[in-house]
């Protein structure tokens, strides 16, 4: 029996790998006939050592976060896609992707980026990447390569 996805999760943090995950999310997706749901998690604890914490910082990073959002979903649906929503949470990007929002919406597959925009966390903590690969109780797809399989690495040499 040929395995078929349901609810795809894509987080998108802005990164040239996220935006490499959806792209081959919203194919998968259309061969499946699956819902995409996209995600932006904003790291809350960035904004714990700001001394002069101010919620516009907050509001501008929400704002910019909703625009690039709601571009994905403008080329998923220009692509044919039908089932598309965006969710953007506050907290730590690691337990939300990988656990809190797969159990809230019934997540069967994570299509991830190799890496993210957060090279001091990688470098300190470990990659959300690795985090969600490891905890997640479905299945998680890492997206190394474009949608014609070259690697992540040769395709940002050609830009």
């Amino acid at each position: 029996m040929l395995q078929q996805y349901k609810n795809i999760l894509v987080p998108i943090d802005g990164s040239f790998e996220a935006e490499l995950a959806f792209k081959k999310a919203v194919e998968v997706a259309k061969r499946n006939k699956a819902a995409v749901h996209l995600l932006h998690v904003i790291d809350t604890r960035a904004f714990q050592n700001v001394s002069s914490f101010d919620s516009t910082m907050v509001e501008q990073i929400t704002e910019k976060a909703k625009e690039t959002v709601k571009g994905y979903v403008k080329t998923a649906k220009e692509a044919g896609l039908t089932e598309i929503d965006y969710s953007i949470e506050y907290g730590a990007p690691k337990a939300i992707i990988a656990n809190d929002f797969p159990k809230k919406l019934g997540i069967d597959l994570v299509m991830i980026g190799a890496t993210g925009l957060n090279a001091m966390e990688r470098l300190l903590i470990g990659s959300v990447t690795e985090y969600v690969t490891r905890t997640a109780a479905c299945d998680v797809l890492v997206v190394r390569t474009d949608l014609d399989n070259n690697p992540i690495k040769d395709v940002k040499k050609k830009k």
